[in-house]
């Protein structure tokens, strides 16, 4: 990792060009992210992977995926089975608290069978959102329900399933993406609840879960704490917020700047994330004139944030020897209906 830059690029397609090659060959982004876009069969998969970590001479360069169950899954059938939202597991939850958590254990479990065999080291998982009443559908049932208690018991279960198969999570979005009335891919959500509720609700699953390595902000201004910036760019959430009152002191990894929530060009994105404090810039789109600008805002790690990617690498886990075809078996036992 001796030159890696604090960024995780993603890529056009299903294989890479020979400028992407030598932009992060140039760059030497800390890892990469796979989306629908860039899949189609395992072996295309595995190559791309490996060429991404080629291209970087890092055989261990960390791949991202957002691989939750319902609408965001980025593999799919044949590939991967279709998985329930993270709303079914908590409905689960709600009849039979011990049965839920075991079925979060399980699809987390199972979405590690599929993606380690790709080359794939993270996923994206678990969404820690607490959603409230008239909030936007682009979390929706990607949250797993309203009572924060529940949401902290089922990610705590996903978490602990992906590293039972050898990944690691990445919660999702800090410090609480559920109370938004917008599409932040769209429009920046502005929270207007108190600091007092926002800490019994919102932060309550993200400071149960504060010793996990790695982490991804919100676009999402909350007022009562910082009414000029996005979680992602402002200094005042992460600081006070995230590092302090929630306790993480993992690796906080942006959500895409490529988002319409942040403002300005994608350079002028990219400069006010490091400036705010998260430790790596996260961009998603591929878009090659969009990638050249970002990399130019972004440091190299050291310091803190090298630290803490040390940290998250250091921390990668070994599968256990599960059974998948039992697993497989005693989790769709669980989610009939799904």
């Amino acid at each position: 990792m001796s030159n890696a830059k604090a960024m995780i690029l993603g890529c056009a397609g299903k294989e890479l060009t020979r400028e992407e090659i030598d932009l992060y060959g140039g760059e030497a982004p800390w890892g990469f992210i796979l989306f629908a876009r860039n899949l189609s069969e395992p072996e295309q998969i595995r190559d791309l992977v490996a060429s991404m970590r080629d291209s970087v001479g890092r055989p261990h360069a960390p791949v991202f995926i957002d691989q939750e169950g319902g609408r965001v899954q980025r593999i799919r059938p044949p590939m991967a089975q279709q998985y329930p939202p993270a709303a079914a597991l908590g409905a689960l939850y709600d009849q039979d608290a011990e049965k839920g958590l075991r079925a979060a254990w399980l699809m987390s479990r199972l979405h590690a069978f599929d993606l380690t065999r790709l080359g794939i080291t993270v996923n994206c998982l678990p969404v820690l959102d607490v959603l409230v009443e008239g909030a936007t559908q682009a979390i929706g049932n990607r949250a797993y329900g309203r009572d924060p208690q529940l949401v902290a018991a089922l990610g705590k279960a996903a978490a602990e399933g992906l590293k039972a198969g050898g990944m690691l999570p990445v919660m999702k979005h800090m410090p609480g993406h559920g109370r938004a009335t917008v599409d932040s891919h769209h429009d920046l959500p502005v929270v207007k609840a108190s600091l007092d509720e926002l800490d019994r609700t919102d932060f309550l699953p993200f400071r149960e879960m504060r010793t996990e390595v790695m982490a991804m902000s919100a676009h999402i201004v909350f007022t009562a704490i910082d009414a000029e910036n996005p979680a992602t760019t402002s200094r005042k959430v992460i600081q006070e917020i995230v590092r302090e009152r929630i306790g993480f002191n993992g690796l906080l990894l942006s959500d895409d700047s490529s988002m319409n929530a942040l403002k300005g060009t994608l350079g002028e994105r990219a400069a006010n994330i490091v400036a705010g404090g998260c430790d790596i810039v996260l961009h998603c789109n591929g878009v090659m004139d969009e990638m050249r600008q970002v990399v130019k805002q972004v440091p190299a790690l050291e310091g803190m944030c090298r630290e803490r990617a040390e940290r998250a690498e250091a921390a990668m886990p070994t599968a256990d020897a599960g059974d998948e075809s039992e697993l497989r078996a005693e989790f769709w036992d669980l989610m009939p209906a799904a």
